[in-house]
């Protein structure tokens, strides 16, 4: 079960680590329909969240300082993608909705899991 949950949690630091620096440096030829959806500022403050994410779904499960922030970026995570959801449903965008609903149950369950279940330990002193 470790190995899935630290399977799900690459492959979701990976994801918003993409999304994140797509929002912090969007390629030109999107970048316009990007800012007619939403505002610069959001995208900014999306994409600073979602590398930070990434960051701490990982990192602090692989250095065990502060594991509890993996529970942490994962909720943040979770609060992300929901909205995400409804955003995309209320576009009738159905193909993004169906994928950011997958990544919130992905989110759900590694928060779930690293909290109640299956926590990473804290590392100890030398």
């Amino acid at each position: 079960m470790n190995i899935l949950l630290w399977v799900l949690q690459v492959l979701l630091a990976v994801a918003f680590l993409a999304h994140g620096w797509l929002f912090l440096s969007p390629p030109p030829e999107i970048a316009e329909q990007m800012n007619a959806s939403l505002p610069r500022w959001f995208q900014l403050f999306l994409g600073v969240a979602e590398v930070l994410a990434a960051v701490g779904l990982t990192l602090p499960g692989l250095t065990r300082i502060m594991p509890w922030l993996v529970t942490l970026a994962a909720g943040g995570i979770m609060i992300v993608t929901g909205s995400a959801t409804a955003l995309h449903l209320v576009r009738g965008e159905m193909s993004s909705a169906a994928i950011t609903l997958l990544l919130l149950g992905m989110a759900t369950f590694v928060a779930y899991m690293r909290h109640r279940v299956l926590p990473i330990g804290v590392r100890r002193a030398a």
